[in-house]
């Protein structure tokens, strides 16, 4: 029995144990992913300069997205400064002793963070593991941003909410939105016939996330739609999604006035205060989904003629009268040589015409009421203290070294009227180095197809060049081609000449 067992051993169990199975588990680790960003800001809060550990950091994140869920419209987003001023009454209540400044600082802190004001891209990105078709294990990258800096009709900046960051808050991840909608808003029916109102309003306000959802799921659609029609499924796709909607919304509709009729009956036969107040705040937010719908309504339907206005525009628009400018050909090198009096003219016309012209600032009444009321905050005398940045080396990732390259270029600076093979310049490589062969190796296929035009607008004079003639390279480590490589020289006079035809 045991020579049985080690002749033929028992087949390991499967790592997965269905593509079904693998998917739930990769939607509950990006559902985690999306609240990493949250718990990761109370565990940087020890950075700040200052003691902030009575903050309940990921609390006031979560208060931001949900102000910014409910104030962003189709068109705009959030304001930016009035999301802070709603989230200072949060942070206060934390630390009631602190001071207002320190308040609005981490207001401010936690909103640019969840907006990842530090990153390139503005995003966060999470690794997380699949099977794939084989059974091997793969890594997987999720990016995913939770509010976001969108450009708005006026020419301001506004913030939205994304769907990950509203998944956190109805705590799922890629739900079917209208199944969602259904479901939520028919548990609400169930509570408010129960009079659970407590349960109620919960339920209303995840019906209500959902609804904009549906509405942020259309704008998109729109927006790629201005960018480029070809780039949206307009044959089937989007009419399709625009017929679901608009079932959709006349369901919902008839369904969420049902639902605010009970709700407006709850709110008068309750004798309690506590059930008044929620049945009273249940009627507003119904009363804003209702307003949503309506607004998402009139959105499906000018939907399909933004679509042929778009495809007119686009497939009709001229083309680009003039080319793109070579700024360092044609501005930089032709203005170095000369002198500051030459140089100026040409610097203050071009920057004269590529700067355009800048649209004064327009007074509205509500801001200059706002300013005008709004009393004057306190201020330092040396103004905030500004933190210290988080300074991290950039580790040197090349593969070769600077005296490396020194020693390739050396190899390559080869007379104009005696070219050599990669072959001899391989062998000579290889007797100073064992890593240098590679260097002149890619340097010499890459000057196979020689960039000539940009050299000649940068004003070199000498351009490396290499040409195949068909012989095969016999070397123990390379192969292809051994190609001849030599050194052209360029025309220093045509450069001279288009110069100072530029200036």
């Amino acid at each position: 029995m045991t020579e049985h067992a080690l002749v033929n051993p028992p087949s390991p169990p499967s790592p997965a144990p269905g593509p079904a199975a693998d998917e739930g588990l990769a939607r509950r680790l990006r559902a985690l992913a999306c609240t990493a960003p949250l718990h990761d800001l109370d565990v940087r809060k020890a950075n700040l300069a200052g003691e902030y550990g009575m903050y309940a950091m990921a609390e006031v994140a979560l208060a931001a997205i949900d102000l910014v869920t409910l104030n962003m419209d189709f068109d705009t987003g959030a304001d930016h400064e009035e999301i802070v001023a709603r989230l200072l009454p949060r942070v206060a209540a934390q630390a009631p002793r602190r001071t207002s400044a320190e308040h609005e600082r981490v207001a401010r802190w936690v909103l640019e963070n969840l907006i990842n004001v530090g990153s390139v891209d503005r995003g966060f990105r999470a690794v997380y593991g699949t099977f794939g078709p084989d059974g091997a294990y793969v890594r997987r990258d999720y990016d995913f941003k939770l509010v976001e800096e969108v450009p708005g009709p006026g020419g301001g900046v506004y913030l939205r909410t994304t769907d990950e960051a509203v998944n956190v808050l109805v705590g799922a991840l890629d739900t079917d939105v209208t199944s969602a909608q259904i479901a939520a808003e028919v548990k609400l029916e169930v509570l408010i016939s129960r009079g659970r109102l407590a349960d109620a309003q919960l339920a209303a306000e995840q019906a209500r996330y959902r609804t904009v959802q549906y509405a942020e799921t259309l704008r998109r659609t729109l927006d790629a739609t201005r960018r480029d029609v070809r780039a949206v499924d307009w044959l089937r796709t989007v009419p399709d999604m625009i017929t679901e909607a608009l079932d959709h919304v006349a369901d919902r509709y008839r369904h969420e006035n049902a639902i605010l009729t009970n709700i407006r009956r709850a709110r008068d036969e309750a004798e309690e205060a506590d059930h008044k107040r929620r049945a009273a705040e249940l009627v507003d937010i119904v009363k804003d989904c209702i307003r949503r719908h309506t607004q998402l309504q009139s959105r499906l339907l000018e939907a399909g003629p933004l679509f042929r206005a778009e495809q007119d525009r686009q497939a009709f628009a001229p083309p680009a009268a003039r080319a793109g400018i070579d700024l360092y050909g044609q501005l930089v090198t032709p203005l170095l040589p000369l002198p500051l009096e030459s140089a100026v003219r040409v610097t203050d016309a071009f920057f004269a015409y590529g700067a355009g012209f800048r649209t004064p600032g327009a007074v509205r009444v509500n801001d200059l009421i706002d300013l005008l009321l709004t009393p004057p905050a306190p201020r330092e005398h040396l103004g905030a203290e500004m933190p210290d940045p988080d300074l991290v080396a950039t580790p040197d990732d090349s593969r070769f070294s600077t005296e490396q390259f020194e020693a390739a270029a050396e190899l390559l600076d080869l007379p104009a009227d005696a070219p050599r093979r990669l072959s001899g310049l391989i062998a000579d490589a290889r007797r100073r180095d064992p890593e240098l062969p590679y260097l002149v190796a890619l340097l010499a296929v890459h000057a196979a197809s020689p960039s000539v035009g940009t050299a000649y607008r940068q004003g070199e004079q000498r351009l490396l060049f290499a040409a195949d003639d068909g012989t095969e390279l016999d070397d123990p480590e390379f192969g292809g081609a051994d190609l001849i490589v030599g050194t052209a020289l360029l025309d220093a006079a045509g450069m001279a000449a288009d110069r100072t035809e530029a200036a």
